[in-house]
């Protein structure tokens, strides 16, 4: 009875936090707060000074989607599809000449209803497309109408309807409806969160890093600028604010200036130009103000931050389930712990980008099979080299973002935890409130640590409510704390 009494008591005042234990954790807020508010607001600061204007001077490009006079972009559905002779010779669909038709070669038609309605026109298929993936009844097209320039068109040759891409509206729209509801509904109010955060992500890519790269803005400020941005946005609005939340914040800003720094590196050292990119070209033509190495620098330092992101968050939640699940462990034995656990994130990370980036680059990866290439030099080439310098940077920069974002909550925890409180409570954690990555990660390590942590003063789980066997080094202790004077065993 004493004993318990004695027990309950202790336990209502582990549980209370101590006055040192309470200004260490105002400390250790304090310091979060003087790191990351001054850098907020220099981010903002420098995010309204390089805004863009929006203007589109000097810029000149000819849109393959805007209507010329007399031309129209319509969409309809597929009735059927034959293959007749072509019209005229050479001339294929898109009015281009193909060396390898002949006089009596065939091309591809599809009768197609317009949407808008109307009769059935006889609209051509690209040989691409038709020779890649082909056109089926029921495909809804989106087609050039050259019927109003109908005389031109029958002057040289070209047909009245012309294939220029499929609708894809419903599959990609029931993709996005069925990955927002399998998000709600695995991670329920923090998945809205976080797709609510990455609409805003978009809205800061397409506002002001995009239009700033057209306006010759600096590549390097823009992608760290707008980077600092989304991830505060990102983790914030998904993770809540906490110091867990600011420790991977801190932890991610830190690779994303190493990412940085290598990329700025890696694209003038290894000469990134994109050259033989159609698009890089298309680019070029259009304005002078627009540098395609700027644009691939800034695609290096962008492409790697969901990674980034997913690394630190994890790493600053295992410190803290880890923390939770034994408070009295000392910061070396935690961060080793950590770093256990983020050693495997590392390798599996890795294997991710490279295979991201591999299956981007197949039809490249094909070529340079076909051209039959030494590894070496295919892997340096023009086509090739951009993917390799991105996961090298990507990969070098999360890496080096583990153990840092791990030292920093290791000893942001030390500092705002209570120390002596009983793990117990810690055990009872609000699935909500917890990654599902960081409390399977702290479970793996605390099974693998070979011991069980002690509640009790002293007592395992497992032995908790068993009396002690006589003799025992546990009735010792027992002994010792009611001051029976049981003699120690030898």
């Amino acid at each position: 009875m004493g004993h318990g009494h004695s027990h309950g008591h202790g336990h209502s005042e582990s549980s209370e936090p101590t006055p040192q234990a309470i200004a260490s954790r105002n400390r250790a807020n304090w310091l979060l707060a003087a790191v990351l508010v001054p850098l907020g607001v220099l981010t903002v600061i420098a995010m309204m000074v390089m805004w863009p204007s929006g203007s589109r001077e000097g810029i000149s490009f000819a849109s393959p989607y805007q209507d010329a006079p007399g031309v129209t972009f319509d969409t309809g559905k597929i009735q059927s599809v034959v293959q007749e002779s072509c019209t005229q010779t050479g001339q294929t669909g898109a009015g281009q000449t193909d060396p390898g038709q002949s006089g009596g070669s065939d091309c591809t038609f599809a009768f197609t209803q317009p949407d808008k309605g109307g009769e059935a026109v006889k609209v051509v298929i690209n040989p691409d497309v038709a020779k890649s993936h082909g056109v089926n009844v029921g495909d809804s097209i989106r087609y050039l109408n050259l019927s109003g320039v109908q005389g031109a068109a029958q002057a040289n040759g070209s047909p009245s309807y012309v294939f220029v891409d499929f609708v894809r509206s419903l599959p990609i729209a029931l993709l996005a409806v069925l990955y927002a509801v399998v998000v709600i509904a695995v991670a329920r109010w923090r998945g809205f969160r976080a797709l609510l955060g990455l609409v805003g992500a978009y809205a800061v890519l397409v506002s002001f890093i995009l239009p700033g790269l057209v306006e010759g803005k600096p590549p390097l400020m823009l992608a760290l600028v707008g980077s600092t941005v989304i991830m505060i946005g990102v983790l914030y609005f998904a993770h809540g604010f906490s110091a867990r939340t600011s420790t991977a914040l801190l932890g991610t800003i830190f690779g994303l200036g190493i990412t940085a720094l290598l990329a700025a590196w890696a694209t003038d050292a290894a000469n990134l130009a994109g050259v033989g990119d159609h698009d890089a070209a298309t680019l070029i033509n259009m304005s002078d103000k627009i540098s395609i190495s700027g644009i691939i620098l800034c695609g290096l330092i962008i492409s790697g931050l969901g990674v980034l992101n997913d690394v630190t968050i994890t790493q600053s939640s295992a410190v803290w389930e880890l923390y939770e699940l034994a408070p009295n462990t000392s910061a070396r034995k935690l961060f080793s712990s950590a770093m256990r656990i983020g050693r495997d994130h590392i390798a599996s990370t890795v294997y991710t980008i490279a295979f991201a980036y591999a299956g981007a680059a197949l039809p490249i990866l094909i070529i340079v099979m076909l051209y039959d290439r030494p590894l070496a030099e295919a892997l340096t080439s023009a086509e090739l080299s951009e993917e390799v310098i991105r996961t090298l940077v990507g990969s070098i920069g999360l890496v080096l973002a583990i153990p840092v974002t791990t030292l920093i909550a290791v000893l942001v925890v030390k500092a705002t935890g209570v120390k002596g409180a009983v793990p117990a409570p810690a055990l009872s954690v609000n699935p909500e409130d917890v990654d599902d990555t960081g409390t399977l990660a702290a479970a793996a390590a605390v099974v693998g640590s070979g011991r069980a942590e002690t509640l009790d003063g002293g007592r395992s789980p497992r032995a908790a409510g068993k009396p002690a066997r006589p003799g025992s080094r546990r009735a010792q202790r027992e002994a010792e704390r009611r001051g029976d004077g049981e003699k120690p065993i030898p």
